[in-house]
């Protein structure tokens, strides 16, 4: 999601981007996100929520059963957004390096257009019942495994020499999701954020010298 606003959605908000069941829906969801960065999710009642969205406090309740639901709403559309976004990005790639590339470009360009948003849904995961918790674990696999073959593939064409492609992986996304823990506007650049990553990752994974000789993705 964007940053200025709770209620503000535009075209690169995964909450516009996504089915939430209704405006008013989205609203609070959005409302909820902020609420969540900045109180956190215990310290967040479901009146500022609903106020946040600049509704009466009981309204919340029209469109969720609970708090938790639109935390889990909020982490779904976080955790599908960067899911879809990082298969269509190695989709538009040849190659394992050019593959990789993309998917590190994406990754990290989400983790700070998004900052917000991918910061409650990754660090605010603990609030979720046991079956929310098991749903959003289901999504973050997929994604890894879409690191993950993709690693794979680069070490079987010999593209890649990294001897450990789980932890490689792994590491691949600790580097991304950190970033909306620290990042802020205007800290950073986001083309250079997102060339330094993919230029640490391929070194990582041991790529050929000049495997970054072609910059960062387009956004």
């Amino acid at each position: 999601m964007t940053d200025s606003t709770a209620t503000t959605a535009g075209p690169g908000d995964p909450a516009a981007l996504t089915g939430v069941k209704s405006d008013v829906a989205r609203r609070l969801v959005l409302s909820a996100v902020d609420s969540f960065a900045r109180r956190g999710y215990h310290a967040t009642t479901t009146r500022d929520i609903s106020v946040g969205a600049g509704l009466s406090p009981a309204a919340l309740y029209v469109h969720f059963p609970s708090k938790e639901e639109v935390l889990f709403e909020a982490s779904r559309i976080g955790h599908r957004f960067v899911l879809d976004s990082i298969t269509a990005a190695a989709a538009g790639a040849e190659t394992p390096v050019e593959r990789i590339r993309a998917i590190v470009d994406r990754f990290v360009r989400i983790h700070a257009e998004h900052h917000t948003m991918c910061r409650v849904a990754q660090y605010e995961l603990h609030a979720l019942t046991d079956e929310h918790y098991r749903e959003i674990a289901e999504i973050r696999r997929a994604t890894d495994a879409v690191i993950r073959e993709e690693i794979q593939r680069g070490v079987d064409s010999g593209a890649f020499t990294v001897g450990d492609v789980p932890t490689a992986a792994l590491a691949i996304l600790s580097l991304g999701i950190d970033v909306s823990r620290w990042y802020q506007p205007g800290r950073m650049d986001i083309d250079a954020l997102a060339g330094n990553y993919v230029a640490l990752v391929l070194s990582m994974l041991g790529a050929a010298p000049g495997a970054n000789a072609q910059g960062t993705m387009p956004t």
